[in-house]
């Protein structure tokens, strides 16, 4: 996981959930995930859904559950 993307971006959240094995799912946070508020449909604009899919389809390596 690209850990220099700032925590909660559409980007830094693509690239989690794609990492985590988690659906395709646009969303971000307005600071610390899960401790603030979750941004998601019709809230995203074009560019909150285009950082998404990058983190998205940029993310390689993904979490080994043993």
């Amino acid at each position: 996981m690209n850990n220099l993307l700032k925590h909660g971006s559409p980007e830094d959240r693509g690239s989690a959930d794609r990492y985590y094995g988690r659906e395709y799912a646009p969303h971000y946070y307005l600071s610390d995930p899960y401790n603030s508020e979750r941004i998601q449909g019709k809230k995203l604009t074009i560019e909150d859904y285009r950082l998404y899919k990058k983190g998205w389809e940029e993310e390689t390596d993904r979490k080994d559950w043993g």
